[in-house]
């Protein structure tokens, strides 16, 4: 791929040179979109953890040329996919037998395929609908070979990125997760105990799983419809507002209150209602924490943005093996790099989470400037922060491609074990009676 594009891009400068300034525009948005659809196509066919990087590209708006993330996009839903005969002999070898004998319908062409898998409708022997997804043989080979060099590869983020950065327990955090994803059992009884918490929620939906059904390549769960993300940016922003509203409180009413985090936050993973109504797929990168993390959380969440205590958050912060203690940095310059992180939750304000600041979010982690680069040459990631870093890399920027409007500290303060909150919105009145009748804590 490498030496392709390096001859298409000899030759788009070429053809540059002799060209007008609208012309030099019109052959740079064909060259990026021509580039794109071969990265792409490439990455669709790797698979495992290298496909997962364009399907991050799609969203996080770090200054990737529209055109290119539009390209990208496919990787979340539509990427390539194996033949029907290939699933079949997936399905046979897991569950003993073909499709047509273990199901009364069974549609061999797939509605989704991603990174691990491929998703395909089928109706059960008693008449329910059902997704099933068959993991790509060999996908598991892909991944270790990945992970194999996940060492040498955060080993350089640290020499030229993140010198503070302490990569062993990093690498042993992403392949424990990664590899996870890989085991269905797992994927299966993640997502059911979400579809247990939640189940009768006034937005938030979960699908059933079929574990009669399933096994360690081959999930089946409820079949679940709603219009894709790409959708759900032309409705009116009403509606975008409400979704925002319904992924955050599902994000973080699982972190606070079940202390089990979704670590796979992209637009692919969502399903859309209007209404707020959003059904959230697939359970695979999770996280467990124990009180202990949750606690440290809380006492960060709680120093920076309610008590907005600076000397609070540092102590919290080096005793989480973030900050080394005694580092020259003044409290003003530790409320300058980590402050951005808590901003739309700091004041009792409606805010509107825009693009441009979801892309400041992504570079204020990666490529902080001036004297901010100098934290971010000291600072670490602890294990227990690599999945809780997707909120910031992840979450906000779907909430910034919806422009989501709402007073979220008012939500966040529902959600917060600490304060427990009354409810600040209509969606919040509903789920403050939906926890009555089934979570009275």
């Amino acid at each position: 791929m490498g030496g392709r594009l390096g001859v298409s891009m000899a030759l788009h400068r070429a053809r540059r040179v002799f060209a007008s300034a609208e012309r030099q525009i019109e052959l740079d948005t064909a060259f990026e979109v021509k580039t794109a659809d071969q990265v792409a196509g490439v990455l669709g066919n790797m698979r495992g953890a290298v496909m997962k990087i364009g399907q991050m590209a799609s969203y996080l708006d770090t200054g990737v040329p529209e055109a290119v993330r539009e390209v990208f996009a496919e990787l979340r839903q539509d990427a390539p996919v194996m033949s029907a005969d290939l699933a079949a002999e997936v399905i046979e070898r897991e569950l003993g037998a073909a499709p047509g004998a273990l199901f009364l319908e069974w549609d061999p062409v797939p509605i989704a395929a991603a990174s691990i898998g491929q998703v395909h409708r089928a109706i059960t022997r008693d008449g329910q609908a059902v997704a099933v997804k068959v993991q790509y043989p060999g996908v598991d080979k892909a991944i270790e070979a990945d992970l194999a060099n996940a060492g040498m590869l955060f080993g350089m983020l640290a020499r030229s990125l993140f010198p503070g950065l302490a990569p062993r327990p990093l690498v042993e955090e992403v392949q424990a997760r990664v590899m996870e994803e890989l085991d269905y059992h797992a994927e299966a009884r993640n997502q059911q105990a979400f579809a247990d918490y939640y189940r009768g929620h006034p937005a938030i939906h979960i699908p059933e799983v079929m574990s009669e059904l399933s096994s360690a390549r081959v999930l089946t769960t409820e079949l679940a419809e709603g219009a894709r993300f790409e959708e759900l940016v032309t409705w009116d922003q009403e509606e975008k507002n409400l979704a925002a509203e319904t992924i955050y409180r599902f994000v973080y009413r699982s972190l606070w209150r079940m202390r089990h985090f979704n670590g796979d936050p992209h637009p692919g993973n969502y399903l859309f209602q209007r209404g707020g109504q959003v059904t959230f797929l697939d359970f695979g990168l999770t996280k467990i924490f124990t009180a202990a993390e949750v606690d440290r959380f809380a006492e960060m969440v709680d120093a920076m943005a309610v008590k907005k205590d600076l000397p609070r958050y540092r102590r919290a912060i080096e005793e989480a093996g973030m900050l080394r203690p005694n580092m020259p940095f003044s409290n003003e310059q530790i409320w300058r790099y980590f402050g951005h992180f808590y901003e739309f939750i700091a004041d009792d304000k409606t805010v509107t989470i825009t693009p441009e600041w979801s892309t400041r979010t992504v570079k204020q982690f990666f490529s902080p400037a001036g004297d901010l680069a100098e934290i971010a040459n000291v600072s670490n990631l602890p294990p227990a922060f690599v999945i809780i870093q997707r909120i910031n890399l992840g979450l906000m920027s779907i909430l910034g491609a919806l422009n989501a409007r709402g007073n979220y500290r008012r939500i966040a303060e529902e959600l917060w074990p600490w304060v427990d909150g009354p409810p600040s919105t209509d969606l919040g009145r509903a789920e403050a009676a939906w926890l009555a009748s089934r979570h009275p804590s």
